[in-house]
């Protein structure tokens, strides 16, 4: 998904509210504690960093400190690009953070290498168990790894397929009837472009992360990694044959050629059919289609034939990684309001996110006048039901196994040849980055 960095303006504006609570990065030292001072804890997020969703951070951390008048949270601004490096850097430099928003492909990394704290390791079990009732369960268990919860699953989104319901009735096509299959927006794509202007589909997955990729192998019946964490196996039959499908719709004519960088903004100016990507950008394209005089609607992500879907998430978990056992609990307290019945409710409303929570959806309290007004979110709401995972690489170099995998799609999206030499040299390349 898109991220930019907030403005030196909001930067400036969270600085000065951290200065007016008293907040700071330092440890809070036993003489605050005892003379009654608030327990202060860091908070590194890459939401804070994205202009259109500051705003519900921000409200979360302001509704958290009135409820905790013992607790002030430092909030940290840091690019999703850049927040691993920023953390590593200021665990190296003395100056560990005490949350930390990562995203799920860093998960092994982060409990290996950023001494992620378990939640079974910090908070009593009767809690955590109560804390954990009503939670997404395929949710949950993104954040976790052999066993326990090391991120507490917070925003996140998953693939869906947008499209343009004027470029659908030009075209001649139902646009109450989205396809479902891969082969039906194929058969789709290429009506729109012999009837219309438009362009006909993009999968917006080449670059930046895998987890479109790996959403499109398992839905095949694919893996990237075997179960026991050892193999790369996105050179298999499987996952080879995920991206011959891709392939097909590129030289066939009913995928753009554009690139994942310029396809937002095509699809925002109605030049385009369809768009697989993120439904975190779903508010976006609603601006837009208003502003364009077309209809946005939505469907869930198309299948191999009669395969089931197999749903990844983007986003992030809340990361415990603070050393002190104030600080822990202080940042348990707002892990646990910011993945809350309310939490949730601000998390999507405010920033497009999901919620975690099912059950707020048909809750007044909660979110179900807003599901009501808001009916686009129902596609993604019904695939939680099918989410697997977003794999995370083992060992180090985590992020050059995803960059190989995504090389690799690239190159074979761009030849016209067989493509299981390029996806098998790959997985050979990427198996050695994980021994």
């Amino acid at each position: 998904m898109s991220r930019k960095m907030v403005t030196a303006g909001v930067i400036a504006l969270a600085m000065l509210t951290t200065a007016a609570c008293g907040t700071g990065s330092q440890e809070a030292s036993g003489s605050e504690k005892s003379s009654g001072q608030p327990t202060k804890i860091t908070f590194y997020s890459y939401n804070l960093a994205i202009a259109s969703q500051k705003e519900g951070v921000l409200q979360l951390i302001s509704e958290f400190e009135a409820a905790h008048p013992d607790i002030r949270i430092d909030p940290i601004a840091i690019a999703s690009t850049e927040i691993n490096t920023k953390v590593q850097a200021d665990i190296a430099a003395g100056s560990r953070p005490d949350v930390a928003q990562l995203v799920f492909d860093g998960l092994d990394y982060a409990v290996q290498n950023y001494g992620a704290k378990a939640l079974e390791d910090v908070v009593p079990a009767d809690e955590l168990k109560k804390n954990f009732e009503g939670f997404s369960p395929n949710g949950l268990k993104l954040g976790q790894l052999k066993g326990k919860t090391y991120g507490m699953p917070y925003t996140f989104s998953t693939p869906v397929l947008f499209y343009n319901a004027k470029i659908f009735q030009d075209a001649g096509l139902d646009p109450n009837q989205p396809p479902k299959t891969w082969d039906e927006v194929k058969q789709a794509a290429l009506q729109i472009t012999s009837k219309t202007k438009a362009a006909g589909v993009h999968i917006q997955g080449m670059a930046g992360a895998d987890w479109v990729a790996q959403a499109l192998v398992g839905s095949n019946g694919g893996k990237v990694l075997s179960d026991d964490r050892k193999s790369i196996q996105f050179g298999e039959p499987e996952a080879v044959g995920a991206i011959k499908m891709w392939q097909d719709l590129i030289q066939s004519g009913a995928h753009d050629k554009l690139n994942d960088g310029d396809v937002t903004q095509s699809f925002s100016e109605g030049k385009l059919g369809m768009l697989l990507t993120t439904s975190a950008l779903q508010s976006g394209f609603i601006t837009a289609a208003k502003a364009g005089g077309w209809e946005l609607k939505n469907a869930a992500m198309p299948s191999f034939g009669s395969k089931p879907t197999t749903p990844v998430n983007s986003g992030s978990a809340l990361f415990i990684l603070s050393d002190d056992k104030a600080k822990q609990k202080a940042a348990w307290e707002f892990v646990k309001f910011a993945t809350s019945e309310r939490g949730y409710t601000i998390i999507t409303t405010k920033m497009g996110y999901l919620p975690l929570r099912p059950a707020i959806v048909d809750d007044a309290q909660y979110l179900k006048d807003w599901v009501t007004q808001n009916p686009l979110v129902k596609p993604n709401l019904d695939q939680l039901t099918r989410l697997q995972p977003w794999v995370s690489y083992p060992g180090a170099k985590f992020s050059q196994v995803e960059s190989t995998f995504l090389d690799a799609v690239q190159k074979s999206l761009q030849t016209t040849g067989d493509i299981t030499p390029i996806m098998q040299d790959a997985q050979k390349r990427a198996q050695t980055l994980i021994q």
